[in-house]
């Protein structure tokens, strides 16, 4: 029997020997049955309630691959703490017969994947909630409730028994004069923008040792984020303004604004770096200019600073990585380059000849219909296999129930004959158990989407409502919505003097398993770049 290692840990804090010693004891168990190690996969600091995990992914695409019959693990959180992922990862590997030992659970089972998910999901939440009440204790004593922020350093503090008091903050003096500069500058009527230019060509290092950035000084007045809404410098401590969600589709962390009510506003004057009467000079500029922008634009301040053009905030420097603004009212540039200085490309393209290209690409290149006729077929046939895998996972999981509703009548009919013991009933409260959770997954039935079968002349009559869409004021907010599900971010690279398009998005999945038919696949001006093992992942073409 092939079998291989999933290792993990979750928190920068933890150790990272906690890995190694994962590897060692299933490598004991590997030894003492006989089986023969194919694979060692092993993510370090990576949260198991996500499945964007490297050597996760990679341990799938070799089950998928048939290079394993066994996956040994510490305990079912290792593989995942999300009950989604856990039971997609059970039936995964129940398709392709491969099994999953762990050595706390043993041999896994459907009640281990509904019961163990379930305490998974409860132990994150009261991991949370505990966190949560911890740092809020922290905070009523005066102390951060948070990171650390742009002129203050980490005050190291002990208790009587030696441990670590944290939470402890100081003021940097160094970092605390660049602070009263930037609120003096503005409040007598220097802009963001002209204050991070000038911080940056003086080598003054910003939050994080990052350069400075209008938005690092100006932030949401809203949210109390940047430099100018950090009420921590008039030795004012403000904590749970925000809370952190996690965002199912996309697996990233979004922030929600708390009511006011449920903040948390601690005194100490100790950390006051600008003096009342700056504050408020700067406080009245700063509404002044929000009122201004608010009259004339009817929109709150800090959405109309929002682009609102078409690939507004999606478009990206191929040096620096920074974002693309309109420079000017026609011309896109590098941010990092106009409002920073610390980037080289200097290059400039015209708004509506970058929207006229990208639509060009996704029209007339990437919508070939010999392509979407390949996408199709090949969409089709993933659509049937996970069918069958779904399938094939109910119908072992309606077997198991079988089995354990045969248990249970064995069980009463012993009783009925008068035979009781403790052990009975331990054992009947747990099929009791195991039939509730197996009929709970049996209530869970996701059918897969299914294309039309003319999706490509379908896609072309849509690609050509959508270019019409964006060209009416009356749909162009909703067509543009609909356009950014199809591409993901638009980089710009200098080449001989000119600006290159690079896009990345979901419709270059079909360029993916068009290539992989045909091998030779390549075009004038049309460069396909592939990601090794990606699947479905998305990736780049260019313009």
């Amino acid at each position: 029997m092939r079998a291989a290692i999933y290792a993990r840990y979750s928190s920068e804090n933890q150790r990272d020997a906690s890995v190694e010693d994962q590897i060692r004891l299933c490598n004991e168990r590997i030894k003492r049955e006989g089986w023969t190690l194919v694979g060692t996969y092993t993510d370090r600091a990576v949260s198991g309630a996500s499945a964007l995990r490297p050597d996760y992914q990679k341990l799938l695409q070799d089950i998928r691959a048939g290079r394993t019959d066994i996956v040994v693990a510490e305990a079912l959180d290792r593989i995942s703490r999300d009950q989604e992922h856990v039971a997609g990862f059970y039936k995964q590997l129940t398709f392709e017969g491969v099994k999953i030992i762990t050595l706390a659970e043993g041999d896994v089972s459907e009640l281990h994947v509904g019961l163990k998910g379930t305490m998974n999901a409860l132990f994150l939440k009261d991991l949370a909630a505990k966190t949560h009440r911890g740092l809020r204790g922290r905070v009523e004593d005066g102390r951060s409730g948070g990171g650390l922020c742009f002129g203050y350093s980490v005050k190291k503090e002990f208790d009587s028994r030696g441990e670590p008091v944290r939470g402890g903050r100081e003021i940097n003096a160094a970092e605390a004069k660049v602070v009263n500069e930037i609120f003096s500058a503005f409040a007598n009527g220097e802009s963001p923008l002209a204050i991070a230019k000038r911080l940056n060509r003086s080598g003054v290092a910003g939050p994080l040792g990052k350069p400075w950035g209008p938005s690092t000084i100006y932030g949401n007045w809203r949210r109390g984020t940047g430099i100018l809404n950090n009420e921590l410098y008039l030795g004012r401590i403000i904590w749970n303004r925000l809370r952190y969600l996690k965002d199912p589709s996309t697996g990233k962390r979004v922030s929600k604004l708390n009511a006011r009510s449920e903040w948390i506003i601690k005194e100490n004057p100790e950390l006051q770096i600008v003096s009342q009467e700056l504050w408020d000079r700067a406080k009245v500029r700063q509404s002044t200019i929000r009122t201004r922008i608010e009259t004339n634009a009817g929109v709150r301040s800090e959405r109309a600073r929002r682009g609102t053009y078409l690939f507004s905030g999606m478009i990206r420097c191929g040096v620096c990585g920074g974002g693309f603004i309109m420079a000017n009212t026609i011309h896109y540039g590098c941010n990092n380059a106009r409002t920073k200085g610390t980037c080289s490309n200097k290059l400039s393209i015209r708004r509506d000849q970058l929207e006229a290209a990208v639509l060009h690409g996704l029209k007339n290149r990437l919508m070939r219909p010999d392509l979407l006729k390949e996408f199709v077929a090949e969409y089709h046939r993933e659509l049937n296999r996970l069918r069958d895998e779904a399938d094939a996972g109910r119908q072992a999981q309606l077997r198991e129930l079988q089995k354990v509703d045969s248990d249970i009548r064995a069980i009463i009919e012993s009783v009925k004959a008068g035979f009781r013991t403790d052990a009975m009933r331990e054992e009947l409260e747990s099929l009791e158990a195991q039939k509730l959770a197996l009929k709970a997954n049996l209530k869970v039935k996701v059918d897969p989407v299914r294309l039309h079968p003319n999706l490509a002349t379908v896609y072309q009559d849509k690609i050509e409502q959508l270019h019409a869409a964006l060209n009416d004021e009356t749909t162009r907010v909703e067509a543009s919505t609909i356009l950014r599900q199809l591409v993901e971010e638009i980089r710009l690279v200098p080449e001989g003097g000119q600006l290159r398009i690079h896009l990345t998005g979901a419709l270059a999945q079909l360029l993916v398993l068009a290539q992989n038919k045909k091998p030779g696949l390549r075009e004038t001006g049309l460069q396909v770049t592939m990601v090794a093992g990606a699947g479905f992942e998305p990736t780049t073409f260019r313009l």
